[in-house]
C-alpha cells in the first residue's frame, strides 16, 4: 500500500504558450491538487522547467506521470522525490518594525541569511531562500513582531550532482 507524500517533479518542456496551462489542467482534470508550482527558462531559451510538488501517493503520481508524458510539449519528467537533490523557495516576508525592535529583527535576518531589501520607519520587507522548512521557520519567529505580508515563490529544484534532468 502507497503512502500519502509529499511528490517533486521537474518537468522540462518546450518553452511556448499554453503549455502551463496543459500542464496544470491535466492535475486539475484528476482532482489532484497542486501543491507548489515555479516556471523558468533552462539554459536553453526554447525549453522551460516546471517544478511540480504535489501530495499524493506512487500511484497517483505515476498515473501523473503517464499522462504529462503523452503532451507532445513534454520533454522529459523526473521525479525528484527520492533523487538527492537541491529544493529552494524564495519569499518576501514583510513585518512591522518599530524602532525598539529594528536590531532584533536584524540580527534574526542576519542568523537566517536573509537580506533587508526595503525598510521604512514602521516595517521591513525581508528576503529569505532556503528549504521549505527554513522559511516557515523564519515566518514564525517573524510572527510576534506583526507580519504585513507574506508571499512565497514555490518549490525549485534540481538534481545534485553529475545528473543532469
Amino acid at each position: 500500500m502507497s503512502t500519502i507524500k509529499k511528490h517533486v517533479l521537474s518537468v522540462l518542456v518546450e518553452n511556448h504558450s499554453g503549455v502551463l496551462s496543459k500542464v496544470a489542467g491535466l492535475f486539475s482534470r484528476r482532482g489532484y491538487n497542486i501543491h507548489s508550482l515555479t516556471v523558468g527558462i533552462t539554459e536553453d531559451p526554447e525549453i522551460s522547467r516546471i517544478t511540480i510538488v504535489s501530495i499524493g501517493d506512487d500511484y497517483e503520481v505515476e498515473q501523473i506521470s503517464k499522462q504529462l508524458n503523452k503532451l507532445i510539449e513534454v520533454i522529459k519528467i523526473i521525479d525528484l522525490t527520492d533523487d538527492p537533490s537541491v529544493y529552494r523557495e524564495l519569499s518576501l516576508v514583510k513585518v512591522s518594525a518599530e524602532p525598539s525592535n529594528k536590531l532584533i529583527i536584524m540580527e534574526t535576518v542576519n542568523t537566517f541569511r536573509g537580506n533587508i531589501v526595503d525598510m521604512d520607519e514602521k516595517s521591513m520587507m525581508i528576503e529569505i531562500t532556503g528549504d521549505e522548512d527554513k522559511i516557515s521557520a523564519f515566518i514564525e519567529i517573524m510572527k510576534p513582531y506583526g507580519i504585513k505580508e507574506i508571499v512565497r515563490t514555490g518549490l525549485t529544484a534540481l538534481q545534485r550532482g553529475g545528473c543532469k534532468a
